[in-house]
């Protein structure tokens, strides 16, 4: 089997989600978000694009409901020992399937918990499913459960955070000597991913976000490359990734002399993170950064040039996101604990001046201060 962690450690974490289960009182919970399988069993495909269920029941026996196509890949990828297949065939209702193998597990009538927050749960198969599950069985919806276990990362995890960070600075390292006037983008982002790539790395959950000119004001990636003028600004934010485990980073460079306005949106994206760091530690919370954050731009007036969020906890995530349900933004109670991964990013995009600015990456939070995860100091590049 291909498992990046100890048969140990997966058994560890399977008693964290049962002694959840017992908790909320759940006879079963049906797994349909790809990373809850993939850090449960060490199952890793890209096969959550067409329907499947990973079934834990109370007891700690698991059962995969899936296509063919990812028989071996689950036999193969992880520790799943009862594989079950549906079959494509036309107008197929794999949800009756899951039906009819809850009902032979002797779950009928029970409470069982369903993941419906997730990029393997359609709106479709949420319709199909509930249709079934309304008269078998109580629904509970857990869609945060393995999530919130997720959030705190064991020693092994942290390894994996702490070789994607390398990776990401890896990533930059190979794009500044290619960065100034004249540059392609299509280079500077060949250089970035390949770097990940031949490092041992994997595929981002997202794509890296570059642009410059007018485009250094998006942070979301879009198709079409420039190349960059004598005086201009480039925005972009990758992420190194290690065996799905994901460490953020986020620059706008500047090629030739910075404007006024450049200076003065470093300066407060420095400030803010700087200030940040004194937060990001036990007894606060993810509410707290992101008022510390709101507070410091709002006093520069820039409320309608920052966002509405500041961050997120990192983790090993799969397409279309690397970013955790869990982010800083107004009212998030949720505690910052020793051993979480944390990307903490300043955006400032002033559209009426058409200037960019931003500012970011990943921290392992401590029982004190946190640590910063890149080797590369929050500076303003210029090039």
């Amino acid at each position: 089997m291909a498992l990046h962690f100890t048969e140990s450690e997966y058994a560890t974490r399977l008693s964290r989600l049962t002694a959840r289960m017992a908790e909320q009182k759940l006879d079963a919970v049906l797994l349909f978000a790809q990373e809850s399988m993939y850090w449960l069993t060490g199952y890793d495909t890209f096969g959550y694009c067409f329907f499947q269920s990973l079934i834990v029941k109370a007891d700690g026996s698991m059962t995969l409901l899936t296509r063919s196509a990812d028989l071996r890949q689950a036999k193969h990828t992880s520790t799943i020992q009862n594989i079950v297949i549906w079959v494509d065939r036309v107008n197929a209702d794999p949800t009756a399937d899951l039906r009819g193998l809850l009902s032979d597990m002797d779950l009928l009538g029970t409470r069982i918990g369903i993941e419906y927050d997730t990029h393997g749960m359609t709106g479709r198969v949420a319709r199909l499913l509930d249709n079934q599950m309304t008269s078998f069985c109580e629904i509970v919806d857990i869609s945060y459960l393995v999530s919130e276990l997720r959030l705190t990362k064991s020693p092994a995890e942290i390894e994996f955070a702490v070789r994607a960070a390398e990776l990401a600075d890896d990533a930059l390292d190979a794009a500044l000597p290619l960065i100034g006037a004249g540059a392609d983008e299509a280079d500077i982002l060949a250089a970035m991913q390949g770097a990940v790539l031949s490092g041992g790395g994997d595929y981002p959950a997202n794509e890296f976000i570059i642009g410059s000119g007018a485009d250094a004001l998006l942070c979301r990636y879009k198709s079409g490359r420039r190349k960059l003028s004598d005086t201009d600004q480039l925005t972009l934010e990758w992420a190194g990734a290690a065996a799905h485990y994901h460490a953020a980073m986020m620059r706008t460079v500047i090629v030739g002399e910075p404007s006024t306005r450049h200076r003065e949106l470093y300066a407060a994206c420095h400030e803010t993170i700087k200030a940040i760091e004194g937060v990001l530690r036990p007894g606060n919370t993810f509410g707290d950064v992101f008022d510390t954050h709101a507070r410091i731009l709002d006093d520069r007036s820039l409320t309608r040039h920052r966002l509405n969020a500041c961050g997120y906890s990192l983790g090993a995530r799969f397409s279309p996101s690397w970013m955790e349900h869990q982010m800083f933004h107004a009212g998030n109670t949720q505690p910052i604990l020793p051993d979480m991964t944390l990307f903490v990013h300043m955006i400032i995009m002033d559209s009426e001046r058409e200037t960019a600015m931003s500012l970011g990456h990943t921290y392992l939070t401590t029982e004190d201060a946190p640590r910063a995860l890149s080797r590369h100091p929050l500076e303003l590049i210029i090039r």
